[in-house]
């Protein structure tokens, strides 16, 4: 019994030596923080939204890697998201003013309500590429700060 409990931690010990440190930081879990700034008032809450993939990019929230409401206060929010392994994301934010979940628009498209995005794309008449809007997450936190546009 002895023996194999031995022989199981010099397996374990093998592996953590053989096994590359990219893969092992992996395996960790980041923080990431996106202080949002540039409300136009404070009814609803900031909608934010990161996605690893670009399948679903930016609106369904069903293909998010994680998402949610956030409080505004003081014309501010802070979105928040634990548990985020390292890698490369891409940021979206919304005001929702009437908290329905959605960026609501006008009768042609364009939108009602603010929005932006990781890195702070120009926006013009569509939405900014995954690319452009990724943020690489690094441990043990990695913070942004991204402006509302309204059109």
């Amino acid at each position: 019994m002895r023996q194999i409990k031995f022989a199981t931690l010099i397996a374990i010990i093998a592996l953590s030596i053989s096994t590359p440190v990219a893969l092992r930081a992996q395996s960790q879990s980041c923080k990431f923080v996106a202080h949002i700034s540039g409300f136009r008032n404070g009814k609803g809450d900031a909608g934010g939204v990161l996605f690893k993939t670009t399948d679903g990019w930016p609106e369904d929230l069903n293909k998010a890697f994680k998402h949610g409401p956030f409080p505004i206060a003081d014309g501010k929010a802070t979105v928040t998201f634990d548990d985020v392994p390292p890698g490369s994301y891409a940021f979206a934010v919304i005001h929702d003013e009437n908290s329905n979940h959605k960026l609501d628009r006008n009768f042609i498209g364009i939108p009602k309500e603010g929005f932006g995005f990781g890195n702070n794309p120009h926006v013009s008449l569509s939405t900014p590429s995954f690319k452009d809007a990724s943020v690489n997450v690094a441990c043990p936190v990695t913070e942004i700060s991204v402006t509302l546009q309204y059109k």
